[in-house]
C-alpha cells in the first residue's frame, strides 16, 4: 500500500506536505531549546557579575539599548534551505498555537472530495445515461436490453448529490423530445391501412419505455421535480407523448377507429382497446370525441341508464342485432329446445291423449 501510494502522483503534495511539517516542528523544538538555555546562561552571568555594564558596540551604543530581537540566533533552516541575514524577514503576526496549515492542491482537494464538474458531467456521466435511454426507447416490449441498471442508478444519483439535478432534467427532456418528434414524422407517412397497428406500437413501446426511465431516475424526481417544481416526472413524460405525437394525430387516428369499430375484426379487439385506453390517460376528455367507442372499454363514459329509456335502449340492443345477421352472424334455430327436454313431453302428450281415449270409451 505505501509503495502505491509513493508512485502515485495524486499523493505526492500530501506527502510533501506531511514532510515539511514535520521539519517544522522539529526545528521549532530545537529553537526553543536552545533559546531556553541561552536565557540560563545570562541569568547566572548576570548574578556573578551584576556591576559588569553592558558591552557597547562600535557605535557607543550598549547592545542592551537595542532591540532584544538582534540577540535572538540566526533562524532555523526550514526544508532544508538555509536562510541568512538578509532574507530573513520578520513576522507580521505571532503564529497561533496549535494552528497548522497544510498546502493541498486543487487535484488533491478533487481526489478527497470527488468532485464532479460540469465537464465531467457532459464527457463521462451524461453520455452513459444518453446511451442507455436510447435503448430503453427503441427496445420492443418484452425485450431485455445489454444495460446495468445499477450503474445508471449510480450514475443518476452521483449527479443528483453534486447539483446537476436541473442540467440533468433539462438533458433528458430534450433527449425524448428529439425521440418523439422522430416518431410522429413516421407515422404521418404510414398507410391509413397500417396507421392503426403503427399508432399502437408507437403507443406501447413508449409506455413501456417509462416503465423503466422513470425509477432509473428516482433521484431526481423526489430531491428536484418534486421539491422545487412541484411535478412528477412520469406526468412530464406522459405529457411530453401527448404534446408531440398523441395531438398530432388524434384528428386522422379518430375516424380510423370509429370505422373499425364497425366492421368487425378489422383491427383486433387487443390493439383497439390498448389505443383507446392509452388515449383516454393521456387526455380523458378525448373520450367526447366517440363516446360509443370509448364506452366498451372505460366505464362509466356514458351517463347512467335511466328506468324511463328502457324502451330506448331495447330498440339500440335490436338494432345491433339486425346489424349482425345482416354481417353473416347468425342466431341459430331460437324455437329448438334441448332433446331430453321434447322426448319427456313428447312422452306426457302420448300419455295424456290415451288417458282421454280410455275415458271415452
Amino acid at each position: 500500500m505505501e509503495e502505491n501510494m509513493e508512485e502515485d502522483p495524486s499523493y505526492q503534495p500530501l506527502m510533501m506536505d506531511d514532510h515539511n511539517h514535520n521539519n517544522w516542528e522539529a526545528n521549532a523544538d530545537a529553537y526553543h531549546h536552545q533559546q531556553q538555555q541561552q536565557q540560563h546562561c545570562h541569568q547566572q552571568h548576570s548574578h556573578h557579575h551584576p556591576s559588569q555594564p553592558a558591552l557597547s558596540e562600535p557605535g557607543g551604543t550598549p547592545r542592551a539599548q537595542h532591540d532584544p530581537k538582534v540577540l535572538l540566533p540566526h533562524p532555523m533552516p526550514l526544508n532544508g534551505e538555509e536562510r541568512g541575514p538578509a532574507s530573513h524577514r520578520e513576522p507580521d503576526a505571532e503564529p497561533v498555537a496549535g494552528k497548522v496549515t497544510l498546502n493541498i492542491n486543487s487535484s488533491a482537494s478533487k481526489f478527497l472530495m470527488n468532485v464532479i464538474t460540469t465537464e465531467d458531467y457532459q464527457r463521462t456521466y451524461w453520455p452513459k445515461l444518453d446511451s442507455a435511454i436510447d435503448q430503453l426507447l427503441t427496445q420492443s416490449p418484452g425485450d431485455c436490453i445489454p444495460i446495468s441498471y445499477e450503474q445508471i442508478y449510480s450514475c443518476v444519483y452521483k449527479c443528483v448529490c453534486q447539483q446537476h439535478s436541473e442540467q440533468m432534467y433539462c438533458d433528458l427532456i430534450t433527449k425524448i423530445t428529439i425521440h418523439l418528434r422522430r416518431v410522429s414524422e413516421e407515422l404521418q407517412v404510414s398507410c391509413p391501412d397500417a396507421y392503426i397497428e403503427r399508432f399502437n406500437a408507437a403507443l406501447s413501446q413508449y409506455m413501456g419505455a417509462l416503465q423503466s426511465i422513470v425509477p432509473l431516475f428516482i433521484y431526481m424526481n423526489k430531491f428536484y421535480i418534486e421539491t422545487k417544481l412541484n411535478r412528477d416526472l412520469k406526468d412530464d413524460l406522459i405529457k411530453l407523448f401527448t404534446e408531440q405525437v398523441a395531438e398530432k394525430h388524434v384528428p386522422t387516428l379518430m375516424p380510423l377507429l370509429i370505422e373499425a369499430q364497425s366492421t368487425p375484426f378489422k383491427v383486433t379487439p387487443s390493439t383497439m382497446a390498448n389505443i383507446v385506453k392509452g388515449l383516454y390517460t393521456l387526455r380523458p376528455d378525448w373520450a367526447q370525441l366517440a363516446p360509443s367507442l370509448f364506452s366498451k372499454f372505460i366505464p362509466n363514459i356514458l351517463p347512467p341508464a335511466l328506468e324511463s329509456k328502457l324502451s330506448e335502449y331495447a330498440a339500440q340492443d335490436q338494432k345491433l342485432q339486425r346489424e349482425l345477421i345482416q354481417n353473416g352472424f347468425a342466431r341459430g334455430d331460437q324455437s329448438r329446445k334441448r332433446a331430453g327436454e321434447e322426448l319427456m313431453f313428447n312422452g306426457s302428450a302420448s300419455t295424456s291423449s290415451c288417458a282421454n281415449t280410455r275415458g271415452f270409451r
